[in-house]
């Protein structure tokens, strides 16, 4: 899960449907019928013990008897879950789908929408017509104004340029918006796959061109192979410019505002005027450039690569980014490179979940809204709340009870965690998509006017207060995160379930599943980039020099811990990178079991299917995790992803919690102890 860098309203329904009489019985009913463990214990490994590999005991038998699907790159609880959402989003569409509705009604955009989609017929017969009229926008660049008025027209539509814009709260003001300009223009995953060295590096970067190849021949152009390698080229240059991944996670080192004059003097080579003309925005007096060394670099890179290399550049860029939504020979040859040589996929998503998948992205909203009326159940939001209230005050009972802090850092911490927002299920306040016009005749417009209206969605952001209200996710969307500019944790409908989240459990596992994500979200504000931003979210240092020198050093020892993990022979998880998602897991579990203890009252908990109350917290946490990856899908993860893989989401954190040892009985020689003193505590 992820912190978050970039609502007809339903409760009234849900309250008349939901009468005081019949919640009293509904309770009644509850309390009669007996709560299982939640514990998924045919999945549990005969051979492996839980003191040597954790991950594995709780998993092990899935594990050995589990497939990857052909047309999926890894498998496991998140994928499962989001398989029933799109399942249960299928049933809504294909009802919508049957009836005709008013133009510019939420349900005649989404039947509209899908119906594009699955018309191959259509799609086949267009080829890439749709794109002539951009693609000779493309032809007719002959000059560094028109590029750099390009660069701008790519926010707006599916493309690629050198760098981006993006409106989002002001870091250090969390009340108004501002414009961040960022790095971007790569073709490849990340910068590092232009240059790491290995077998598998020289096949992707071989296929990587001759992808480039094929766009360039599917858009009519001769000397495919010369051109491709080119463009490639240039985006190594770009490549070798740019910041990493972990340069990229420091929210002080990113935050650099300058004037609109500033960047322009300091960046000569480039159109900069044409470009923020183009834009056609109300800019602020400042924008914040969140790596200030690489604009100069690209700049150069602009001014000294010929017009016609960039021409080709926006060109695989455009057809890139649809062609998934282009006849069949394209769209072939996009999964081939980006699913099957990227991720290992051995076959394509059938074409209603590519539908329905997109549909998230681009009308979520409208879907959610249909989707919780249907789904959701409003006693889950109800369990969630006292559940989140349970986590927060066994937070702050840890903050105080912390013996490497000083009480003026915990006074502060206590500050912020008391102003935490907490938003369960969907929003109060849907999404207004009034101007986002859906044809019903053509996929790649439909694609066109979502670009357009998130673009101009973005743009209209500026110079309003902050919309506290606004969800970063749709309620049928897997996940839950933590806002560091609104302060708050957020929790969809969709991860509400098992085996996150058990209505029919015993509390031990809820806590170990659902607890450990929320306490997780809380952790989020206290990780090494969330500790940064106060209560009200504004970037500001809170922390007593001492206080902030030894978080440093203990969260180094968990970085250190987790890159010391090789996942796959030759390539290690990157303990700097996933460190903010490491806290996460490891404050999160920690205080979930410190929330369970408190929830038993002093009683003792019951026995389950063999399993004490705080062995069922753990396995609970296990379960949640499981999952198995091919390959190169992981490989990808390693290099791209803040989230360490499942299987050391639980392997890492485990061995630096008291109870884990208490609850199964781990002793040194065991091969997940770790000696007291060399455990690492944070929160």
């Amino acid at each position: 899960m992820r912190s978050v860098i970039l609502a007809l309203t339903l409760c009234g329904l849900l309250a008349c449907n939901n009468k005081p009489a019949d919640t009293t019985q509904n309770q009644a009913k509850a309390e009669t019928k007996p709560l299982v463990s939640g514990i998924d214990v045919e999945n549990l490994s005969s051979t492996i013990r839980p003191q040597d590999d954790f991950f594995r005991y709780v998993n092990g038998t899935w594990l050995d008897q589990t497939e990857i699907p052909a047309d999926k790159t890894s498998y496991g609880s998140f994928v499962m879950l989001l398989d029933r959402s799109r399942e249960q989003l299928k049933s809504i569409v294909d009802e919508l789908s049957v009836n005709t509705y008013a133009k510019g009604t939420n349900e005649q955009k989404i039947s509209d929408f899908y119906k594009t989609f699955l018309n191959e017929d259509a799609i086949q017969a267009a080829g890439i017509t749709p794109l002539k009229p951009e693609i000779d926008r493309i032809d007719a660049i002959a000059n560094q104004n028109q590029l750099a008025e390009y660069f701008a027209r790519t926010l707006a539509i599916p493309g690629n340029a050198p760098f981006a814009c993006f409106v989002s709260p002001d870091q250090k003001d969390s009340n108004r918006y501002t414009v961040y300009v960022s790095q971007s223009g790569l073709g490849l995953p990340d910068r590092d796959y232009y240059f790491n060295e290995g077998e598998r590096f020289d096949v992707i970067r071989k296929e990587y061109l001759n992808y480039l190849a094929q766009l360039l021949t599917f858009a009519g152009r001769d000397k495919a192979e010369a051109r491709a390698k080119a463009i490639y080229e240039l985006e190594k240059k770009l490549a070798e410019k740019q910041w990493s991944r972990v340069e990229n996670r420091d929210r002080d080192k990113t935050y650099n505002p300058m004037a609109l004059d500033a960047i322009k003097q300091n960046n000569p080579d480039f159109a900069w005027e044409a470009y923020f003309t183009a834009l056609n925005a109300d800019l602020p007096a400042e924008l914040v450039v969140r790596q200030p060394n690489y604009l100069p670099a690209m700049s150069e890179i602009v001014r000294k690569t010929d017009i016609s290399v960039w021409r080709d550049y926006l060109l695989v860029g455009l057809m890139d980014g649809f062609a998934p939504f282009l006849n069949a020979e394209i769209e072939l040859a996009n999964f081939n490179f980006r699913s099957k040589v990227l991720s290992g996929a051995e076959a394509q998503q059938p074409r209603w979940e590519r539908a329905i998948d997109f549909m998230n992205g681009s009308l979520g909203q409208a879907l959610g809204q249909l989707y919780v009326a249907r789904f959701f159940k409003p006693e889950a939001k109800q369990r969630m709340e006292h559940l989140v209230d349970n986590l927060k005050v066994a937070f702050k009972e840890r903050i105080d009870q912390l013996d490497w802090m000083t009480p003026e850092t915990k006074a502060k911490a206590q500050e912020k965690l008391a102003k935490f927002g907490t938003k369960i299920g969907y929003p109060d306040k849907w999404r207004d998509y009034s101007n986002l016009e859906i044809v019903g005749d053509s996929l790649v417009q439909n694609i066109f006017n979502v670009s357009k209206y998130n673009y101009e969605y973005q743009k209209a952001r500026l110079g309003k207060p902050v919309d506290k209200s606004e969800w970063f996710m749709s309620p049928q969307i897997v996940n839950a995160y933590y806002s560091p500019n609104f302060n708050e944790i957020v929790f969809p409908a969709a991860i509400l379930q098992p085996p996150f989240f058990n209505m029919e459990a015993d509390d031990a596992v809820n806590y170990g599943g659902i607890g450990g994500v929320i306490g997780h979200e809380i952790s989020h504000g206290f990780d090494d980039q969330g500790r940064k931003s106060d209560g009200d979210g504004n970037l500001v240092d809170w922390w007593q020099e001492a206080d902030a020198t030894e978080f440093k050093t203990r969260a180094g020892s968990l970085s250190a811990q987790y890159s010391g993990y090789e996942p796959i022979a030759g390539l290690k998880v990157n303990g700097d990178l996933t460190l903010g998602e490491n806290i996460g897991d490891l404050g999160g579990l920690t205080v979930a079991l410190t929330a369970y203890h408190k929830s038993l009252s002093g009683q003792p908990a019951p026995v389950m299917d063999g399993f004490t109350g705080d062995q069922r917290v753990f396995l609970g946490w296990a379960q949640v995790w499981r999952i198995k990856y091919r390959e190169d899908a992981l490989r990808q993860r390693i290099m791209t992803d803040p989230h360490s893989p499942g299987e050391f989401r639980v392997l890492g954190v485990m061995p630096n919690i008291d109870g884990f040892y208490s609850a199964f009985d781990v002793k040194e020689g065991d091969k997940m102890y770790i000696a007291p003193e060399k455990r690492v505590r944070i929160w």
